[in-house]
């Protein structure tokens, strides 16, 4: 059979002068396939982390996770125990929990939510000595939200700060 006069079967089947040009190919492509190893092992998020601050009137902790990617649905659990009587208590979320994302429930409702000077003020009401509060919400990360934040969820007891626990998040694309 004879060669088409297109092809250089020294060029084209035994690569010669072109003998990098697979390994390119074959680096790139392991490139390629390092992303999704590297997300197995959760270096690009959705991992939950717990950060807790506890005082003689109550402990808060904030179970969310802190690298998150765009388009990710994840769940952020506030947890408060009452080390002594709360009688209205507000829990106050930064700007950053809801920049960038979409939030998709709150549960169980507070009985009150407003803005306070771009804060989410959420009021939960009287928390009973050695009783706890657990608050779920739900987000799903926009996808043009990238970047490096700072989270901060601060609990009152009407108009006295209890406890604060701050966290650094970051977005990937």
């Amino acid at each position: 059979m004879a060669v088409p006069d297109e092809i250089d079967l020294a060029r084209d089947r035994d690569l010669q002068g072109r003998r990098k040009d697979a390994w390119v190919r074959r680096s790139l492509m392991t490139l390629v396939a390092l992303v999704p190893i590297l997300a197995l092992f959760n270096l690009f998020g959705q991992h939950p982390t717990t950060s807790q601050a506890a005082v003689p009137a109550a402990t808060l902790s904030v179970y969310a996770p802190t690298k998150l990617r765009g388009g990710l649905l994840w769940e952020g659990r506030i947890h408060i125990t009452a080390h002594q009587e709360i009688k209205n208590a507000i829990l106050v979320l930064s700007s950053s929990w809801a920049e960038g994302m979409s939030i998709n429930t709150i549960e169980p409702s507070p009985t009150g939510e407003a803005s306070d000077n771009g804060r989410l003020e959420f009021t939960l009401g009287h928390i009973p000595a050695h009783k706890s509060f657990v608050l779920y919400m739900q987000f799903q990360v926009n996808p043009t939200n990238v970047g490096h934040r700072s989270r901060s969820t601060t609990l009152f007891d009407g108009s006295t700060k209890l406890a604060a626990v701050h966290q650094k998040v970051t977005i990937f694309p």
